[in-house]
């Protein structure tokens, strides 16, 4: 990998992250690499003006923080193809990042010069606000996203849902999917989660939802909270298009967040549209063959007590 330009960017509350930022300067820039730093932030102006600098996209992004910093940057960067280097610095479970202890060893750069890791690419999920057209079908307009604004629409690394929008007075919603031209079921409760693989050890995960594999592409749907028994998680195809409106009045406006960041809110007469992105969030581990299941044997503390008692034997 070269190491022409590289992008630092750290968690903006966290003094610990932007030490070790400076840190991660010293020794690119002692490689000969440009660096530009910058803190997170979940307002896309920022990245742009951080290509704005230079017209060339960086050959690296590294990112100091926990994994709400890492989808920051994901979400922005997704677009551009720029590799994603994550440590957790400040975070707390840190399924997207390496441990900070990384950053003590004097062969971190020059693994990365040697082409010595591993590259990950991370499935998407995009979405888009609009109101029903009754001369066209909302497939037809699903299909037709593609020609909008980008500032119209919505990437998501871990997962899209929707939720009420005044908890204190209406806590529940009911919201109708639809797939692919096919209503599907009507959920009431306190909202619904659309996941990706990556997604599925976050938010889906805590409503009961499935862990998927990252590299088993698909789209979980789970409701928060349903009213109905009958009412489970069901995981369809990535090439699947989705369609969720609220339904009911003015006091049933419902909110949409990415990465649990608000980004818009449903109107009566809107519906939110989701799709598998066409970009991917590009990871870079530091190990040539990283495991999943250890990840998820360390995050979710699996096999605790059998470890334990192997480690008697």
């Amino acid at each position: 990998m070269r190491l022409d330009l590289v992008w630092v960017i750290y968690r903006e509350d966290s003094v610990l992250a932007k030490l070790e930022a400076k840190n991660c300067i010293k020794e690119l820039e002692a490689l000969g690499a440009k660096v530009i730093q910058s803190v997170s932030s979940s307002n896309a102006a920022l990245y742009k003006e951080l290509s704005d600098l230079d017209a060339q996209l960086p050959d690296l992004a590294v990112v100091l923080g926990g994994d709400g910093t890492v989808l920051g940057a994901a979400r922005h960067l997704s677009v551009h193809h720029v590799p994603i280097l994550s440590f957790n610095v400040g975070g707390h479970l840190g399924f997207l990042t390496h441990d900070s202890r990384l950053l003590k060893k004097t062969s971190l750069w020059e693994r990365l010069l040697k082409d010595a890791f591993a590259v990950e690419h991370r499935m998407m999920l995009e979405a888009s606000v609009h109101w029903e057209d009754n001369n066209l079908s909302n497939l037809q307009v699903l299909n037709q996203t593609q020609l909008e604004a980008p500032s119209q629409l919505h990437l998501a690394l871990n997962d899209f849902y929707m939720r009420s929008y005044r908890d204190e007075i209406s806590p529940t919603c009911t919201l109708e999917l639809e797939i692919d031209g096919e209503v599907v079921d009507q959920y009431r409760g306190d909202g619904l989660i659309l996941a990706t693989p990556t997604g599925s050890t976050g938010y889906s995960l805590a409503t009961g939802g499935p862990i998927l594999h990252p590299e088993i592409e698909a789209i979980i749907v789970s409701p928060i909270s349903p009213m109905s028994l009958s009412s489970r998680s069901v995981v369809v195809p990535p090439s699947s298009r989705l369609i969720v409106r609220p339904l009911g009045g003015i006091t049933r406006r419902v909110k949409l967040w990415k990465d649990g960041v608000s980004v818009a809110l449903l109107e009566p007469g809107q519906f939110c549209a989701v799709r598998k992105s066409k970009d991917d969030a590009v990871m870079v581990w530091l190990e040539d063959s990283p495991s999943y299941y250890r990840s998820l044997t360390h995050k979710l503390h699996w096999a605790g007590s059998f470890m334990k008692d192997k480690n008697r034997l």
